[in-house]
């Protein structure tokens, strides 16, 4: 079968794959468009073999939103350079995985391989087609699933997708309050919140840090008798910049995330509450 520009086209509209390697793969199928996919699929696995001591660093943060606003997911994917991660190919990939992710709910990345998407694919076949586009190793990190009853999801993903954020609100969504949302999760792209409030840091993490404040006072000869009170002070200090709600608000200074969210809710008249974030970083 002679192999036209507009099978080579056809087949690279369909799996995302360079010219080259499309007309490679229609020429090794006899120009079968459904064996010439598949060939592509099982090049992009062979390469992630070969490529498995390659270190994937660079990707993208995606993030997925259900049409009732009440789920979202977030993703990481990576690849191994820049100039890849920053083509509208991988980036529409990605977004395709995140979306994946939040239809199936699967929050465990080993499990989401295995998930269809839209097109009918598993997410590994989608990726093991992607790796043979690119010709570089390319890994599903890690997702995460936030779903609300009663309230919703805002999500931020910063320029150029290295990194992002969602929260889930408990309370009616509104366009006002979706964009006091969207602001929570650019606060939590930007100062990365180890909690949502001072009740959900690990004890363990408390201890240590109150062991570093105390060692630290006697390093510098504090009395016995007010190192206590120092230390309190500054584990005081340390929930003030790691909780989300007692952050000082980057967008306007001497105001915490939670005064925000009472005014809000004086003014509205609707209660509002975060009940979940989640911050993803490239790396």
């Amino acid at each position: 079968m002679a192999i036209t520009i507009e099978l080579i086209k056809e087949l690279r509209e369909k799996s995302g794959a360079g010219m080259a390697d499309c007309k490679a793969a229609l020429t090794e199928t006899n120009g079968d468009i459904p064996k010439a996919i598949e060939f592509l699929r099982k090049k992009g696995a062979a390469m992630a073999t070969k490529r498995a001591d390659k270190i994937a660093k660079e990707g993208a943060i995606k993030s997925s939103i259900s049409e009732d606003k009440t789920s979202g997911a977030i993703i990481e994917i990576n690849c191994e350079t820049d100039f890849v991660a920053k083509g509208d190919g991988f980036q529409n990939f990605a977004q395709g995985i995140a979306d994946t992710a939040l239809a199936s709910r699967i929050e465990d990345a080993a499990h989401l391989l295995s998930a269809k998407g839209k097109d009918g694919l598993t997410v590994q076949e989608t990726i093991d087609s992607m790796m043979a586009s690119v010709g570089e190793k390319i890994e599903l990190k890690r997702v995460k699933i936030i779903s609300v009853e009663g309230g919703f999801v805002s999500t931020y993903i910063h320029f150029g997708s290295k990194v992002g954020a969602i929260v889930g609100l408990k309370g009616k969504f509104t366009e006002e309050s979706n964009s006091l949302g969207q602001k929570l999760a650019m606060q939590t792209v930007a100062m990365t919140p180890i909690a949502v409030r001072r009740e959900e840091v690990s004890p363990d993490v408390i201890e240590k840090e109150l062991e570093i404040y105390q060692t630290q006072a006697r390093n510098e000869k504090k009395p016995e008798n007010i190192i206590e009170k120092i230390t309190m002070n500054k584990l005081e200090k340390y929930f003030q910049e790691n909780c989300l709600l007692e952050q000082e608000f980057i967008q306007e200074a001497n105001k915490s995330v939670g005064d925000l969210i009472k005014e809000y809710t004086k003014r509205t008249g609707e209660p509002l509450d975060v009940t979940a974030m989640s911050r993803f970083q490239l790396g």
